[in-house]
């Protein structure tokens, strides 16, 4: 049985320990993420917040070997049997699978430094996600700017001019200070838009080699 990618482009890829069957986590695949998977014996998934082919662990090391791949019954699933190297979710915990519904908590523990792996960046905004699905009693400043959306860009407005105000007249220190504080208003924008900050890094990537000028022009146009 083959997979008809023409009706389903975007498919389950459900990642099961293959020792233990413990389900570790869930991406997608498309059809370039699949043969990558099949020829390389390491599973690549298509990201749908960063919008391109990833290979899981290229980031931290921490990649799927494949042992066995299970198609469903439908052709539209499938269970990717692997030996995972260091650990599966990007929070640093074995499984994506760690908060348990009826007993309202976390049941699993980091097991690395994710700062390390992934740098500050990128562990904010998973945090600011985690927030934004956070329950309506949680409380916390990123979840009430997530809940209000007016709030939420008053504030990048505000941080915007508090960095313009620092560097014209203000110590490094104040600059670095208000740089970051407008930095995290960004990335929970981004949150609230579901844009993952790698999709920013793809673009100024694609900016390299492109004047400034010339950039602004094809912007126009």
């Amino acid at each position: 049985m083959n997979i008809d990618w023409k009706k389903n482009p975007l498919i389950p890829a459900i990642a099961q320990d293959a020792q233990t069957n413990e389900v570790l986590m869930l991406a997608y695949m498309n059809e370039e993420a699949y043969n990558l998977t099949l020829s390389t014996g390491y599973a690549h998934y298509f990201s749908r917040s960063k919008q391109r082919i990833w290979k899981k662990g290229e980031s931290s090391g921490h990649t799927q070997e494949i042992k066995d791949i299970l198609l469903d019954c439908d052709a539209d699933t499938i269970v990717l049997k692997i030996k995972q190297n260091g650990v599966a979710c990007h929070t640093g915990r074995r499984s994506c699978f760690f908060t348990s519904v009826l007993q309202e908590k976390i049941i699993l523990d980091k097991e690395v430094d994710t700062d390390a792996i992934y740098g500050v960046v990128d562990t904010l905004y998973h945090t600011i996600l985690e927030r934004k699905n956070a329950p309506a009693e949680a409380k916390s400043w990123t979840k009430k700017l997530l809940d209000d959306k007016e709030l939420m860009l008053s504030k990048i407005t505000e941080e915007a001019q508090e960095v313009v105000d620092a560097i014209d007249h203000e110590s490094d220190e104040q600059v670095i200070y208000e740089s970051a504080d407008l930095l995290y208003h960004t990335l929970v924008g981004l949150g609230y838009r579901n844009i993952s900050p790698d999709r920013v890094k793809q673009e100024l990537a694609r900016r390299f080699g492109i004047s400034g000028i010339e950039e602004k022009e094809n912007r126009q146009k």
